[in-house]
């Protein structure tokens, strides 16, 4: 089964201390239902990663990347709806331009402490605790991880620097 390619993005404020995040609110029968993520979705045939991220932000939070820091790369088997594979490329957006709407057709847009985001009390994919930290390390250094899920669940995750 090919894998769906996706870029996900944490745009961080000025300050580096919040990162804006949409809490999947719109549709009860979204997969992430109630779940706080970076925004992002799937890459479009004739878009590199990077335009496709960008793409991306304009669309879910009105926001123009002005800089862009790949995090890391993570393969997801089994993550999607039936069983779908999904790689995605994580990316720091540490400078932006724009004024975030309050939210988009997926749901709210929230300014979220960073430090609570590391310290579990946002509700979220319970696996997105394995990687984030390494988004959001002081030093940062790109990884490139594989976590693969059955029946909504990570089963494990392993990652090279």
């Amino acid at each position: 089964m090919q894998a769906i390619i996706a870029t996900l993005g944490y745009v961080l404020s000025p300050d580096r201390r919040e990162v804006l995040m949409v809490r999947r609110d719109t549709r009860p029968d979204d997969l992430h239902y109630g779940k706080y993520n970076g925004l992002g979705g799937k890459l479009e045939p004739d878009e590199d990663v990077v335009s496709g991220l960008r793409r991306e932000i304009r669309e879910e939070a009105g926001l123009e990347c002005t800089a862009v820091d790949l995090a890391g790369t993570v393969s997801w088997p089994g993550f999607g709806r039936g069983g779908a594979n999904w790689f995605g490329f994580l990316f720091r957006i540490p400078a932006w331009t724009g004024t975030p709407p309050a939210g988009n057709d997926e749901g709210s847009l929230h300014w979220v402490p960073v430090a609570d985001v590391l310290a579990g009390r946002v509700p979220m994919w319970e696996s997105d605790r394995h990687f984030l930290p390494l988004v959001f390390a002081d030093s940062p250094t790109a990884f490139h991880g594989v976590m693969p899920f059955a029946d909504g669940k990570a089963l494990s995750w392993s990652y090279t620097l």
